[in-house]
């Protein structure tokens, strides 16, 4: 199902796919994956800025640089040799460890937008912000990022190494290598830039060309209804994202009721926007994989409180 998240993961394998036909080529693949990191960028970059809300401005780029680091701890320390000691011994394994990543990512934003609702998530991170240090805020922040990073991740690299299992180990861990170079430079270069664009403002503020100032001006009034509209579109991108990872696990497992659905509707879009069929077809992907990642999402942000409560009784018991 080539469309939404998928076609754009999709492009990551392709990517994958060339580096691995000659270690040699692993850095031509790595050039030529900086222009398709911008479809990942859609998801990070809608994602992360939320990390930086609420902290200084000098902090911004020092935070997402730990992000940033993180993303690679997370490719290159635990996923790569994860993904290829599951590549060999037991590949059936991976589509639904990514399913229950999809669940994770569906589930986060569905118990914001339940917050948000109802109101209680919004004090109870107000509440639990004004208790923490600045250092603890930002360490806190950074943690969220990189875990929900990890999901992204791991998405990347399965299908990358879906593409490439059939080459020696090597080539697939170069393979691999290159792409979380690259995608990650990508994604957090792009991210550094959002939340900076506030200060680039300023200065061009504060130039002496007067159409410079005004631009400068504008920017800077417009960026924070800009990273307001990001964090919303954050918390969106988790369901599309996560919906979109449970859509294709389904389609996997030849459960084609719902990844069928997906497809009508995506194609019902292409066809409405005839003039750009393309965008039609992943807007309508990406909404139906949104609503299929907040119904599960939904489901277990209704039950895993009560859960957790539970087990909290019998521990207090």
């Amino acid at each position: 199902m080539p469309s939404g998240l998928v076609a754009l993961l999709d492009d990551v394998a392709a990517i994958a796919k060339l580096a691995a036909a000659s270690v040699d080529d692993v850095a031509a693949a790595s050039m030529k994956a900086s222009s398709k990191a911008v479809g990942v960028v859609v998801d990070d970059a809608a994602v992360t800025p939320k990390y930086v809300s609420g902290l200084t401005p000098a902090r911004e780029l020092p935070i997402i640089w730990r992000i940033a680091k993180g993303s690679l701890r997370n490719k290159l320390l635990f996923l790569l040799p994860a993904a290829l000691l599951l590549s060999a011994f037991v590949p059936w394994i991976i589509t639904p460890i990514l399913m229950i990543g999809g669940l994770y990512l569906a589930f986060e934003g569905a118990e914001k937008i339940l917050g948000s609702l109802l109101g209680h998530h919004a004090a109870e991170d107000e509440a639990a912000a004004g208790e923490q240090s600045p250092e603890q805020l930002e360490t806190s922040k950074v943690a969220g990022a990189v875990r929900t990073d990890l999901i992204l991740s791991a998405e990347i690299m399965a299908i990358a190494l879906a593409e490439v299992s059939d080459q020696p180990i090597v080539t697939q861990a170069a393979a691999l290598i290159a792409v979380s170079l690259v995608i990650t430079a990508g994604v957090y270069g792009v991210v550094g830039l959002i939340v900076k664009m506030d200060d680039i403002g300023l200065h061009l503020a504060q130039r002496e060309n007067a159409v410079t100032q005004r631009i400068g001006r504008g920017m800077v009034a417009a960026m924070p209804v800009v990273l307001g509209a990001i964090a919303k579109i954050g918390t969106v991108a988790m369901l599309w994202v996560g919906g979109g990872i449970l859509v294709h696990g389904l389609e996997e497992f030849h459960f084609t009721t719902i990844p069928h659905t997906a497809e009508v509707v995506a194609a019902w879009f292409a066809g409405l926007l005839s003039f750009a069929p393309g965008i039609g077809h992943w807007f309508g992907f990406a909404l139906a994989s949104a609503v299929v990642g907040l119904v599960a999402g939904g489901i277990l942000a209704l039950i895993v409180p009560r859960i957790m409560a539970l087990f909290g009784k019998e521990a207090a018991h």
